[in-house]
C-alpha cells in the first residue's frame, strides 16, 4: 500500500516549486489533493501533471491564504469533493526584500499576511475537519481513528537571519511558534503538527535575480550560499517534498511539534 492511500490533502501555494512537488508526490503515494494557488495557469498545469499520474486525484482552489474567506472555502472544498480532510500542508509563501530601515508598511504587511497569518488562517479553517472530527472519534470510540497531519514551513534564512528579509524571517520564525503551540493543543486528537525548513532550493524565489526583478537572488549571493552546503548542490523541490511526505505519512505518527532542516547540511552560524 502507498504511504498516503485514501488520504485527502490540501497543499497551499501548489502551482509551482515546492508546493507542486508536494502535490505530485502525494498523488503518487495515493492521496487526493486540493491544489491551492492565487494564479490559475500554474494551478491548472499542476492538476494536469497530477492527472497524468492518476486521473481525478487533484482539484483546484484559487485564492489567497491571507483571506480567511478563501481558507474557509478551501477546506470545505476538500471535504465536499473528496469526503474528508486528513493532511494540511501550509506551503504558500512570498518574499518582498528590502533592508530593515527601508522596509515599507506595504511589503511588511504583505509578507506577514501570506507567510504567517496565512498559516494561522488555514489551521483555523481546517479545525472543523481535523480537530473536531478527531474529537468526536475520541469521545465515541475512545481514540481517534488515525493520525491526521499538519506540515508548516519555516526557513533556514529565518534560523540564521538574512539581510534584506526582516519581514520574511519574522514570519517564518512565527510559524515555528504556531507549530509548537498547535502540536500541544491538538496532540490528544492525534493531529501531528511539524515544520520543514528548506535550505537554498531551486525555485522562482531563488532563481538568479535580474535588475528590476522583485523575486530572485543575486548570483554572487547564490554562489556564496553554495559554498556553505556540504553536499555541494542546491536543493530541489523534490528534496523538500520527501520530508513533507514523511511528516504527512504514518511513518511520523509519534513525531509532533518538531522542526527539520532540509538544506544539504548548510552551516548555520
Amino acid at each position: 500500500m502507498s504511504l498516503l492511500e485514501n488520504r485527502v490533502a490540501v497543499v497551499t501555494g501548489a502551482g509551482r516549486g515546492i508546493g507542486r512537488a508536494v502535490a505530485l508526490t502525494f498523488v503518487r503515494e495515493g492521496a487526493h489533493v486540493v491544489i491551492n494557488d492565487v494564479d490559475e495557469a500554474p494551478a491548472q498545469e499542476c492538476r494536469a501533471a497530477c492527472d497524468q499520474i492518476r486521473k481525478g486525484a487533484a482539484a483546484i482552489h484559487l485564492g489567497s491564504v491571507a483571506d480567511r474567506a478563501h481558507t474557509d472555502a478551501l477546506m470545505k472544498q476538500a471535504v465536499d469533493q473528496f469526503g474528508k480532510l486528513d493532511i494540511l500542508v501550509n506551503n504558500a509563501g512570498i518574499t518582498r526584500d528590502r533592508m530593515a530601515h527601508l522596509m515599507t508598511d506595504e511589503w511588511w504587511d504583505l509578507v506577514i499576511d501570506v507567510n504567517l497569518t496565512g498559516t494561522f488562517n488555514c489551521i483555523r479553517s481546517a479545525a472543523p475537519f481535523l480537530r473536531d472530527v478527531a474529537k468526536r472519534e475520541l469521545e465515541e470510540h475512545g481514540a481517534p481513528k488515525y493520525h491526521r497531519k499538519i506540515v508548516n514551513f519555516f526557513s533556514t534564512a529565518a534560523i540564521r537571519g538574512n539581510p534584506g528579509q526582516i519581514n520574511y524571517t519574522a514570519a517564518k520564525m512565527g510559524n515555528v511558534g504556531i507549530t509548537r503551540t498547535v502540536a500541544q493543543e491538538w496532540g490528544r486528537f492525534w493531529i501531528n503538527v511539524n515544520a520543514v525548513a528548506p535550505g537554498f532550493t531551486n525555485t522562482r524565489l531563488t532563481a538568479p535575480k535580474q535588475k528590476g526583478d522583485e523575486l530572485g537572488v543575486p548570483e554572487e549571493q547564490r554562489q556564496a550560499m553554495l559554498q556553505r552546503i556540504p553536499l555541494g548542490r542546491f536543493g530541489e523541490p523534490e528534496d523538500i517534498a520527501n520530508a513533507v511526505l514523511f511528516f504527512s505519512s504514518p511513518l511520523s505518527d509519534f513525531v509532533t511539534g518538531q522542526t527539520i532542516n532540509v538544506s544539504g547540511g548548510m552551516q548555520i552560524p
